[in-house]
């Protein structure tokens, strides 16, 4: 049955991305991370899918590859950069999913109304990191950077505003759950993360944990991420620095790329910390890093400032590892929630060291909190979290009842 014909008796999905493809023939060039995540709206959703994507060009480009027209369940809507993406959407019954975060997909929001269509935005990031973001960038002039926090500013009145007119809101992570979650009645909380559940960690990697660290080796530490100033990725030398200082044994592997990347490679060099510090860079996530967070690490770092909805601190959890960083707005009520971790006062690098000095003393904490951050992240692995988006539950996030007015309604979750 053809597309057309199957939209003619289900609401159809359209789904608005900031991922990007090229068509090549009969086949179009996709990122394998984005056709992943088809597969799973594929088979949550009753009826059919469509996908709106900005046409990147011809290109190879990493991590994508030729996928035949015939071979996908979903119609592909490609769009040449500068047309509006408003010129997508047609007039039949359905639902839009678009980014809050991506300005140009906020006009969406009134456009689909006017043609009777349901939307719902996704939203991960607040006022605040943004702001936080755009003034730490010191690749820009201090004029710069002060006029992208005014239009950040002014941006922040019309992504409110597109809030308010969706059917629905799904929010990633605790920071945008706090800030817009009352903006709309119909708004959801979920943890964005790539942990299937065949991924997760076994009783096996428990068990080898426990018994590498019942033999005394040095702690396990590892970080994982963009390395950014905004992220606090300049605190992770002089943190390992000071542990050396106190002859806590240990290793740390940061994994990751960004600005900071060749500094932090000659900080390692110039402070000696060669035989406890490596800098594999960004390595493949389910062949290389999972494993690796399974079997060869005891306690994920993070000096995160930004209370960014990070799926790294879901992704290390699911793999057994308890967590370490700063009362960031994200990380703070993940840990109160899933007693897999601890939280030191912000930019305390002292307390970061204290606590993995008393790590290292009484070993068994980390074995239970490691076992505490599996059991919570069991319950929002990918496909759970996924399917939470697009199965309407009671709500938890506001006090005020959900709106009875719009069509295509996905109720909130807690």
């Amino acid at each position: 049955m053809s597309f057309d014909a199957i939209a003619d008796m289900q609401p159809v999905l359209t789904l608005f991305t900031a991922a990007t493809a090229s068509g090549e023939g009969d086949s179009y060039r996709l990122n394998d991370r984005f056709v992943e995540g088809m597969r799973q709206h594929l088979r949550d959703w009753p009826g059919p899918v469509r996908v709106v994507m900005r046409d990147s060009g011809p290109g190879e480009y990493p991590g994508s590859r030729l996928h035949p027209v015939a071979t996908l369940d979903y119609a592909v809507v490609l769009l040449p950069p500068g047309v509006p993406l408003e010129s997508a959407l047609v007039a039949e019954p359905g639902v839009v999913m678009a980014d809050a975060d991506l300005p140009d997909h906020l006009p969406l929001a009134r456009a689909a109304r006017r043609l009777g269509l349901g939307v719902v935005f996704g939203v991960e990031q607040t006022l605040q990191t943004r702001l936080r973001a755009v003034m730490h960038n010191r690749s820009k002039s201090l004029g710069r950077r002060l006029w992208s926090a005014g239009w950040n500013l002014r941006q922040e009145y019309r992504l409110r505003r597109a809030l308010r007119d969706a059917d629905g809101v799904q929010l990633n992570g605790y920071p945008v759950s706090r800030e817009y979650a009352c903006l709309n009645r119909n708004a959801m909380r979920f943890l964005d993360n790539r942990m299937r559940r065949d991924m997760l960690a076994d009783h096996a990697d428990l068990a080898a944990r426990r018994a590498y660290l019942t033999g005394g080796g040095p702690l396990r530490l590892v970080h994982s991420g963009r390395l950014e100033p905004w992220l606090g990725a300049q605190n992770l030398i002089p943190l390992a620095d000071a542990l050396r200082s106190r002859a806590i044994p240990f290793t740390l592997v940061i994994e990751g790329r960004g600005s900071l990347s060749d500094h932090i490679r000659d900080q390692i060099a110039a402070r000696g910390l060669g035989d406890h510090v490596t800098l594999p860079g960004l390595v493949p996530f389910e062949r290389v890093l999972v494993p690796m967070f399974r079997r060869q690490a005891d306690l994920l770092i993070s000096c995160r400032v930004q209370a960014e909805p990070s799926g790294v601190f879901v992704e290390a959890m699911a793999s057994g590892l308890p967590v370490l960083g700063y009362e960031n707005l994200m990380l703070s009520p993940l840990i109160r929630d899933s007693g897999g971790g601890w939280t030191v006062p912000m930019d305390d690098l002292a307390g970061m060291v204290q606590v993995i000095d008393g790590l290292n003393r009484n070993r068994r904490r980390l074995t239970e909190r490691s076992e505490a951050a599996l059991d919570y992240a069991r319950r929002h692995d990918f496909e759970t979290e996924f399917r939470a988006r697009t199965t309407p539950s009671a709500s938890g996030l506001c006090q005020d009842p959900p709106r009875a007015d719009r069509p295509w309604r996905i109720a909130a979750m807690a």
